[in-house]
């Protein structure tokens, strides 16, 4: 049985994908914030494909000490359970924030979770990835064009923005994607998905005004 990995997996994309994975007799690891929003998501995948093979882990993956911590957790179940492999990464956790948000590490919220944790958290399943000759899936967004890196400050912290902070956010994702790609293929590869627009909640979570609205 193959293993996937979702990051954002209690809502929107990632439950759906939760789903199909399962549906196709996947094993899927789901992470999300909170117990409540894990159970009833695991309830809904498993009321869809009874019998799935789906557990959650807890995290907040915008600290990176949540995603160290769950790292190990995942790295451990996938030793016991699935003879060290994990054939799929699927980084789609990402949020957007329409003021100025630091986490405890000091990075602006929207980079911190929607670039640095997938990066983190690739790293350290890696080996679980070269084992299996796996695959990173980073949702992207094609708000990434005509986007450069604020190199002279990368987290907005002078003039936040928070539209060009999302889409820096994602050009990160496809640089990433490439250096991957440059390193590891082909016995490992990388690929950035653009899934247009999608009715989720990304923009209604601890957003306000125009940005919620929009």
């Amino acid at each position: 049985m193959k293993t996937a990995m979702i990051t954002g997996a209690t809502s929107g994309i990632g439950l759906a994908v939760a789903k199909a994975l399962c549906a196709d007799g996947v094993r899927v690891i789901g992470i999300g914030r909170s117990q409540e929003r894990c159970d009833a998501a695991a309830a809904d995948v498993r009321s869809v494909v009874p019998g799935a093979d789906i557990r959650y882990f807890i995290a907040d993956l915008s600290q990176q000490a949540k995603v160290n911590a769950v790292a190990e957790r995942a790295a451990d179940m996938l030793d016991t359970d699935c003879g060290g492999k994990l054939d799929a990464l699927i980084l789609n956790a990402g949020g957007v924030r329409n003021w100025y948000t630091t986490t405890a590490e000091g990075y602006e919220l929207q980079f911190a979770l929607n670039h640095l944790s997938g990066f983190l958290l690739t790293a350290r399943l890696l080996p679980k990835l070269q084992a299996a000759n796996g695959r990173v899936i980073l949702t992207g967004s094609n708000s990434h064009k005509l986007m450069r890196m604020h190199w002279t400050d990368v987290m907005y912290k002078k003039h936040y923005s928070c539209l060009m902070a999302y889409k820096q956010s994602k050009l990160c994702n496809l640089l990433f994607a490439a250096e991957l790609n440059r390193r590891y293929a082909p016995a490992m590869r990388a690929y950035v998905v653009d899934p247009g627009l999608v009715n989720t909640e990304i923009g209604l979570k601890q957003t306000s005004g125009i940005v919620a609205w929009f």
